[in-house]
């Protein structure tokens, strides 16, 4: 409010700029992202995160860049998932989980499939000592774009 009472209100002015001058300073943000999209070959990716709202973020993003994502919301109903599936192709999971955290996950997948690789998403900046972890990390929270770096990074054979 103003010395008067009344309240101030605000807007935009438009510039004298036209709307393409605009439009193509954002063209080569949309084309990076639209390339980064497209960069990999559809894999099949087992999603592992007891919190519901971050799984269902990461499967969005995941799907977004045309993967085929499998959920388990445990180790354990990961390694049961691993054991049946036809086809896994990357295993990204959270560390910090009830029961069974990311590095338990990880000993329990190398027991099923040795060469399967595994992404550890974390909110830790430094693991507890003895966590046994030696994988590739992703520190949360994380983009869409990091994601699917992370993923060129982890299966090359597949970009």
């Amino acid at each position: 409010m103003n010395a008067g009472g009344r309240a101030h209100t605000f807007g935009l002015v438009p510039t004298h700029r036209p709307a393409h001058a605009f439009a193509s300073r954002l063209m080569p943000t949309m084309k990076a992202t639209t390339e980064m999209i497209h960069t990999t070959e559809a894999l099949t990716i087992l999603v592992v995160d007891d919190d519901a709202l971050i799984s269902m973020s990461t499967v969005d993003m995941l799907e977004d860049l045309g993967h085929r994502v499998l959920e388990a919301s445990s180790g354990a109903q990961a390694l049961k998932m691993l054991e049946a599936a036809d086809r896994v192709d990357l295993v990204i999971t959270d560390y910090s989980m009830p029961g069974m955290n990311g590095a338990e996950l990880a000993e329990g997948i190398r027991l099923i499939r040795h060469d399967l690789p595994v992404l550890v998403a974390t909110g830790y900046s430094d693991l507890p000592p003895g966590s046994g972890m030696d994988l590739p990390r992703l520190g949360k929270p994380y983009s869409q774009e990091q994601l699917s770096r992370e993923i060129a990074n982890l299966v090359p054979s597949r970009v």
